[in-house]
């Protein structure tokens, strides 16, 4: 089966702004160096190639990206004319942490960034010859996804610029592939998860080491040489001092930052974001999950309504979350469905904060609120009585679970795809990294998990009616 790919033009639009921010750049065949071989330690150091000299032998050869020819005043001139002419707020300075200069691109998540940057190879290597690239990413996930846009978008590349990209994931194990990344005058492109560069391990050292199967050689030493551009892919989740120092060992060339949710601010020159993918009909609708929390008459005591449940033959049912207390003296959390008339105080175990009048008066499908005897009124989706910060944040979750498989269950035979997006304060609340770069849930990640269990019973039963086809059916607590 062969892909065929749809050119957009907001992403012809953001390569456009990557390249021209060289606007003056010549083009230039990579510069030529003798590759050190590691046949001795004398040879250990490789040294600039002066393309006036005969070779010696064609295998040492290496091609690495020529140097940025432009001044940093010309490239920051370019900069202001891409942000004028996209209404971007203007550059005051060049930022040059990895390079020559550090470019941000803001695309919303699901408008195909990751063919953008990789388009953006093949257009910095028609316009400038640049050829040599590295694709940071900051998980084993996204770097298998990263191989595969690469493997279906090699014949519509083809198509476009009359060649292909060679790329390879990095493995310490396989270090042949970093000598063809070195030897190689063609479009190479590795790609590498932080973890392999920046964990304690013994495999992710060895980018560092002298290695007898690589003839004596640091790997990184050998990557340098070819001052590759490096794409750093979601940069926000490699912000840490030691991730940062690894990534300028790859001596770039310059950077690209590609994500929805930059952190660190560096020269920004293509924005698309939610607002952006909406008005370009690149999403089909945006809605907002919310709450507000009140201060119920009568309790201090933590209560969340939920959701009211109609039913044909039933009266009105109010599935509220409340604290309940067991023998052992604990005290959880708990949702329950209840009905006029239940009582909070006898629900609970007697839980003090809920003695005065909490006896379900009324439920109020119309006005979307719960009524108690007290007087006290609770209206759908807000939280009473005593809500922490944490508390607030593991109710956004669940209830953005809850209408993600809500919506999913109405759009899916119409083939829209629901996306459903968590704006965080720090990345570390939601995924870290232990000693060994193994991934571990941040406090927002276990919450997740705690939530997504509560709220699906069982996973989606495939049922067929009459030949009509498969019908996914969800069942909810």
């Amino acid at each position: 089966m062969k892909f065929k790919f749809k050119i957009q033009q907001y992403q012809t639009d953001a390569v456009k702004a990557i390249a021209d921010v060289f606007e003056g750049q010549p083009y230039r065949a990579q510069s030529l160096y003798t590759m050190d071989k590691g046949v001795t330690r004398q040879n250990a150091q490789m040294s600039l190639f002066d393309s006036n000299m005969p070779l010696q032998e064609e295998d040492d050869i290496g091609f690495a990206n020529a140097r940025i020819e432009l001044t940093p005043q010309q490239l920051l001139a370019n900069i202001k004319n891409i942000q004028g002419l996209s209404n971007l707020n203007e550059s005051q300075t060049l930022s040059q942490k990895f390079g020559a200069v550090d470019l941000d691109v803001e695309m919303e998540t699901g408008t195909g960034k990751t063919y953008v940057y990789i388009k953006s190879m093949f257009e910095l290597n028609k316009r400038y010859g640049f050829s040599k690239f590295i694709v940071v990413v900051p998980s084993i996930a996204i770097r298998e996804g990263v191989k595969k846009t690469f493997e279906m978008t090699q014949d519509h590349f083809m198509d476009t610029y009359g060649k292909k990209a060679r790329f390879f994931i990095y493995n310490s194990k396989r270090l042949n592939e970093i000598e063809q990344f070195s030897s190689s005058s063609a479009i190479h492109v590795m790609i590498i998860n932080i973890q392999a560069f920046n964990a304690r391990g013994a495999d992710a050292r060895r980018i560092y080491e002298e290695l007898d199967d690589f003839q004596s050689r640091r790997p990184i030493d050998i990557i340098a040489r070819n001052r590759p551009i490096i794409i750093l892919d979601e940069p926000q989740k490699m912000g840490g001092t030691a991730t940062q120092e690894s990534l300028s060992r790859f001596n770039p060339l310059f950077s690209m930052n590609f994500s929805a949710t930059h952190k660190t601010q560096h020269n920004l020159v293509y924005v698309l974001d939610a607002l952006d993918a909406f008005n370009k009909k690149l999403v089909k609708k945006i809605q907002v999950k919310g709450f507000t929390v009140k201060n119920l008459r009568g309790t201090n005591g933590y209560l969340y309504l939920q959701d009211i449940i109609l039913s044909p033959s039933k009266p009105p049912a109010a599935r509220m979350e409340m604290e309940i207390r067991y023998k052992s003296g604990k005290v959880n959390r708990e949702t329950r469905l209840l009905h006029v008339g239940d009582n909070l105080y006898q629900i609970s175990n007697q839980m003090e904060q809920y003695r005065n009048g909490f006896v379900i008066n009324e439920i109020d499908p119309f006005h979307n609120t719960v009524s108690f005897f007290n007087g006290g009124v609770l209206e759908l989706g807000r939280a009473a009585g005593e809500v922490s910060e944490m508390d607030m944040r593991r109710i956004q979750i669940r209830e953005t679970i809850r209408s993600h498989f809500e919506k999913e269950q109405e759009l899916f035979d119409c083939g829209i795809k629901v996306l459903s997006l968590f704006f965080i304060d720090e990345v570390a609340k939601y995924r870290q990294y232990d000693e060994n770069g193994n991934e571990i849930n941040g406090e927002y990640g276990r919450i997740f998990e705690e939530e997504y269990n509560k709220v699906l019973i069982c996973t989606v039963l495939e049922t067929d009616f009459g030949g009509n086809g498969a019908q996914r059916v969800f069942l909810y607590r």
